[in-house]
């Protein structure tokens, strides 16, 4: 029976990530160049995240299928399972923080489901709860070390260009190749955290023993 792990999530998230870098790349170019036309860039933002499970499952990923109408069609369940978890997330940030990030990886996978199975967003944040029931911790040890293990160095090498770019003193140019890198550095985090969250779904949907264990036991009744 597969089990989600620290190492496994964490090797995963980086050759997956890899993998799609340059598709993620494009996508992100993509959804910044349509930033200011609302309908169509909801559309493009849903289509982003709708790439998670497509990446879980080895399908190849074009930049441009963010553009599919079929995530527009699914803006309205898109905007109310955002709504549901980012209320709980809220309430829960209100009692002392903690419950806060436990509701938000508790229904972290709710959104995919949603887009991926066409749940309802209710149904979809029930699953999603029961899926991670036993790897909450898991999950957030390991995309928490997977994001500073690439943020970190990532910062520090755009600071020493910066900088390094500052001293030269060619204004424009420093602006056009640090806005260049940061959305690259921001791409290859993104498609990182992505590929992490792609080997969980694929762990814990598409695997039918992972997710009956991740469910808590009812005890039987007399």
């Amino acid at each position: 029976m597969k089990k989600l792990t620290f190492g496994d999530i964490f090797t995963n998230a980086i050759q997956i990530g890899l993998q799609n870098a340059l598709s993620v790349l494009g996508a992100v170019v993509l959804w910044i160049l349509t930033i200011w036309i609302p309908y169509l860039n909801v559309g493009t933002t849903i289509g982003l995240i709708g790439m998670v499970t497509k990446m879980g499952r080895g399908k190849a990923i074009s930049p441009t299928e963010i553009f599919d109408p079929k995530y527009r069609k699914q803006m309205g369940e898109f905007f109310l399972v955002m709504m549901f978890v980012s209320m709980g997330v809220y309430i829960g940030m209100a009692f002392v923080v903690i419950p806060g990030i436990v509701i938000a990886i508790a229904w972290s996978l709710a959104v995919f489901l949603v887009l991926d199975k066409g749940m309802n967003p209710m149904e979809a944040i029930q699953k999603s709860n029961d899926l991670t029931y036993g790897y909450k911790g898991t999950i957030f040890l390991a995309t928490f070390v997977l994001y500073l293990a690439i943020a970190i160095p990532a910062m520090i090498v755009l600071s020493i260009i910066g900088w390094i770019l500052g001293k030269i003193g060619v204004d424009f140019l420093t602006i056009v190749i640090m806005g260049a890198l940061f959305i690259a550095v921001y791409s290859v985090i993104t498609a990182t955290l992505m590929g992490a969250y792609a080997y969980i779904y694929k762990t814990l949907v598409d695997s039918p023993e992972a997710g009956a264990a991740a469910q808590p036991a009812v005890p039987p009744t007399s």
